[in-house]
C-alpha cells in the first residue's frame, strides 16, 4: 500500500510556517498597542523591588509589613522632596533669567551665524515676533495647546500615583505574584523559575544603585565646572545633565547641547570651555562611573549597554530610554537562562563518556581503606 503521509509532509511545515508568521504579526501589533501598559508594569515592578525590600529590613526589627513600605515609600518622596527643595527655588530663578535672555541669545546666535556664512541678518526675529504677535492679538487660539498641555500633566501625574499605588500594595505581600509566577512552569522546572526571578530582582536593585551615583556624581562634577568657567545658570545645566544620565552615552551628550549653545552666544572661547567641561565629565561617566558602578553592578559590558539603549528606544519609543539599562538586563538575562545555558549544558552531555558515573560528595570525602 502507498505511504499517503509522504505527500502530506511539505504541507504540514507551510502550514506551519504560516502559523508562525501569523502569530509574529499578532504579537508585534499587540506590542505595538501594548507598549505603554508594559512600561508602565516594568517602572512598577523596579518602584516596589527596594520599598519590599525596605520593609524586609524593618521587619527584623519587628515593624509591621505595611508600615516598613510606607516607610520606605514617604521616606523616598521625602528625599525627592529635600532635594527639589534645595534646587527648585534657584533653579527657577535662573530658569526664569535664562528664559529672559534666550530672545538676546538668539538674536546674537543669528547674528554671529550671518557674519559666519556672509548671509543677511534678517528675516527669522521678526517671523518669530510676528508668530508671537498672532497669539497675542488672539488669544484663543491659546486654549487649544493649553488644554492639551494640562491634560497631558494630568495624566503624566495620574499614571504616577497610580505606578506608586500599585507598587506599594505590590511590596506589601509579593509572595504570591511571585509564586504564581513560578508556578507557571512546570514543578521540575520551579526552582530555575526561582532563580531567575532572584537574578533580575539583583538587575533591577544594582541598576538603581549605579543611577543614584551616576546622577550625584554628574551633578556636582558639572556644576562645578560650569561654574569655575563663569557660565551663567550652571545650576539649571547640571540637573538637566544630571537627569539625563538615566540614558547612558547619549544623556551626555543630550545634556551638553544648550549650555554650549548658551556659552557660543557669549564668546566662542566660553563655548569651548564649556564643551571641554562636558567632555571631561562624559569621560569620566564613560570610563569610571558606568564601568565601576553600572556594569560591575549588571555585569554588562559598556558597548552592550551603549547599543542596547539603541535597540531599547527603537524598540519602546523616547519613554522607554528611561528605563533601557533594566530592560537590556532582562533581556541578557533571559537569553543567557532560556538559550546559552541550554546550549552548553547541552554541549557538556554530549562530551560526557557514556556510562560514566561521576563521584558522590560522600565517595569524595570517605578515606581510602589501609592496605
Amino acid at each position: 500500500m502507498p505511504d499517503l503521509a509522504a505527500p502530506q509532509a511539505p504541507k504540514n511545515v507551510a502550514m506551519r510556517a504560516v502559523l508562525l508568521a501569523a502569530a509574529l504579526l499578532v504579537a508585534g501589533l499587540l506590542f505595538e498597542q501594548l507598549v505603554t501598559l508594559l512600561l508602565g508594569i516594568f517602572i512598577t515592578i523596579i518602584i516596589a523591588i527596594p520599598l519590599s525590600g525596605c520593609a524586609s529590613r524593618l521587619e527584623r526589627l519587628r515593624v509591621p509589613r505595611w508600615l516598613g513600605v510606607l516607610v520606605g515609600l514617604l521616606a523616598g518622596l521625602a528625599v525627592v522632596a529635600g532635594v527639589l527643595a534645595l534646587v527648585i527655588p534657584p533653579f527657577v530663578e535662573q530658569t526664569r533669567q535664562f528664559v529672559e535672555s534666550i530672545p538676546a541669545t538668539f538674536d546674537d546666535l543669528r547674528g554671529r551665524f550671518a557674519q559666519a556664512t556672509g548671509s543677511a541678518d534678517s528675516g527669522p526675529a521678526t517671523d518669530v515676533q510676528d508668530y508671537l504677535q498672532t497669539f497675542i492679538d488672539r488669544p484663543e487660539r491659546l486654549i487649544g495647546p493649553l488644554t492639551s498641555i494640562g491634560l497631558g500633566i494630568a495624566g503624566v501625574i495620574g499614571s504616577l500615583v497610580l505606578v506608586l499605588v500599585t507598587a506599594y500594595y505590590i511590596a506589601i505581600n509579593p509572595q504570591p505574584l511571585i509564586g504564581g509566577a513560578v508556578r507557571l512552569f512546570p514543578p521540575p522546572r520551579r526552582a530555575w523559575a526561582s532563580r531567575l526571578l532572584e537574578r533580575l530582582r539583583e538587575a533591577y536593585v544594582g541598576w538603581l544603585h549605579g543611577v543614584a551615583v551616576d546622577m550625584v556624581v554628574t551633578f556636582f562634577l558639572l556644576y562645578a565646572g560650569l561654574s569655575i568657567i563663569g557660565l551663567d545658570f550652571a545650576l539649571v545645566f547640571a540637573v538637566f545633565s544630571a537627569l539625563l544620565v538615566v540614558i547612558p552615552y547619549f544623556g551626555a551628550f543630550l545634556g551638553g547641547i544648550p549650555p554650549v549653545l548658551f556659552a557660543l552666544s557669549d564668546s566662542p572661547s566660553k563655548a569651548l570651555l564649556a564643551l571641554v567641561v562636558y567632555v571631561a565629565v562624559q569621560q569620566i561617566e564613560g570610563n569610571v562611573i558606568i564601568p565601576l558602578v553600572m556594569s560591575r553592578q549588571l555585569k554588562l559590558h559598556p558597548a552592550v549597554i551603549a547599543l542596547g539603549v539603541v535597540v531599547v528606544g527603537k524598540l519602546f519609543g523616547f519613554l522607554g530610554l528611561f528605563v533601557a539599562v533594566p530592560i537590556l538586563s532582562t533581556m541578557l538575562i533571559l537569553a543567557d537562562e532560556l538559550w546559552v545555558r541550554s546550549i552548553e549544558q547541552a554541549d557538556e552531555e554530549r562530551r560526557m563518556p557514556e556510562g560514566l558515573e561521576l563521584p558522590t560528595g560522600a565517595e569524595l570525602e570517605q578515606p581510602p581503606e589501609p592496605r
